[in-house]
């Protein structure tokens, strides 16, 4: 399912307060990096989550290694990685995320039998869009 109401996708963002990037990279240029940073100037909490990258402090917080190295509540998982490697993020997500509302995956990304495990399990799937173009669309009206 590809078809998001605005509506379905305004409630995702006002339901989300913390949102862990998945695939985040400290380079700039990359649109993980200015996702995320966008989002942090919307006033979002993002936690990157990146191994190679575990441990240094990017926009006032330590990028996690994995999700299960984070221990606050994160509402929504935004997914920069190959739509191969959704699985993986799903099972860690409905593993160590308790509270998980979203499941994002970026522009691209797609994978309909992680999206029905994660739907299964109560968790809004957004596939195939980026937040960084529905919020300022949606939210402030651009």
């Amino acid at each position: 399912m590809e078809n998001y109401s605005d509506d379905d996708l305004r409630d995702v963002f006002s339901q989300t307060r913390t949102i862990a990037v998945v695939g985040f990279s400290m380079n700039p240029s990359r649109a993980s990096h200015y996702v995320a940073k966008y989002l942090v100037a919307q006033g979002y909490n993002v936690i990157p989550v990146n191994p190679g990258h575990a441990g240094t402090t990017v926009f006032g917080t330590t990028i996690r290694a994995t999700l299960a190295d984070i221990d606050e509540p994160v509402d929504m998982v935004d997914v920069f990685r190959r739509s191969e490697a959704v699985p993986e993020v799903v099972e860690q997500a409905l593993t160590h995320l308790k509270g998980l509302k979203t499941i994002w995956m970026q522009l691209g990304v797609t994978h309909e039998a992680a999206a029905k495990k994660a739907r299964a399990a109560g968790v809004t799937v957004v596939m195939n869009r980026c937040p960084k173009i529905e919020y300022p669309r949606l939210m402030l009206g651009i």
